[in-house]
């Protein structure tokens, strides 16, 4: 069950220019990711993170776990070795300790696309109220400055690191290509005059008949009076 759902959100995944995925071909539940940060507003934009992600054999009723490989990376909702804290990777079900509802932690219809747009997301806007690093917490929470140096340092720090052949993609690429409509009918609008015609004349010779017997049955009655 796990590898033939892996499997197929492999293939879909390997279609999107955002993420590079490695596999281990002697195992599927293990893969080397890589992560671009291609939203111009982010200020760890142009990051290419590297991460793990581990899939346990019951997958997809339990979460897999997700792991930084950069190092250094300076985050509330990341530990020191890179682990990442966030709802969705959470079991099943509603936590009285934390508060987490079951709709924000993590159940079956999510997957691997799910859990990376949601950890770039978190990389913008982190939970500091439930911090994985407490240090990084306030620092983005009072020294925002400070924070982003230290992200755009990382930042640049991965450029160093990126695969041969690996390129970030550009937003022109990321962009959905437009599907043009279809029409379906199009030489409706383009008919001759004889097609214009509808099939009408049958119809007005038909009515013409009938007008001619109307007209007969109005005479015969005024001859009766």
């Amino acid at each position: 069950m796990a590898q033939k759902r892996l499997m197929q959100e492999l293939r879909s995944l390997q279609k999107e220019k955002w993420v590079e995925i490695t596999t281990d071909e002697t195992n599927l539940l293990k893969w080397r990711i890589g992560l671009w940060v291609v939203n111009p507003d982010s200020v760890w934009h142009g990051a290419f993170l590297k991460a793990e992600m581990r899939f346990p054999s019951d997958y997809p009723y339990q979460p897999p776990v997700f792991k930084f490989l950069t190092p250094n990376i300076i985050h509330p909702n990341v530990y020191s070795d890179g682990n990442l804290c966030i709802s969705i990777l959470h079991k099943p079900g509603e936590d009285e300790q934390s508060g987490e509802l079951a709709s924000e932690r993590w159940n079956v219809l999510h997957g691997v696309e799910s859990v990376l747009r949601s950890v770039l997301l978190l990389m913008d806007d982190p939970e500091i109220n439930s911090a994985a690093n407490v240090d990084a917490s306030v620092m983005y929470r009072d020294d925002r400055a400070q924070y982003n140096a230290l992200a755009k340092a990382t930042v640049a720090a991965t450029k160093k690191s990126i695969p041969a052949g690996v390129r970030m993609p550009s937003m022109d690429e990321l962009t959905p290509v437009p599907v043009k409509p279809i029409d379906d009918d199009a030489d409706f609008w383009n008919m001759t005059d004889e097609e214009e015609d509808f099939g009408g004349s049958d119809s007005d010779e038909n009515m013409d008949d009938f007008e001619e017997e109307e007209e007969e049955d109005e005479e015969e009655d005024e001859d009766d009076k």
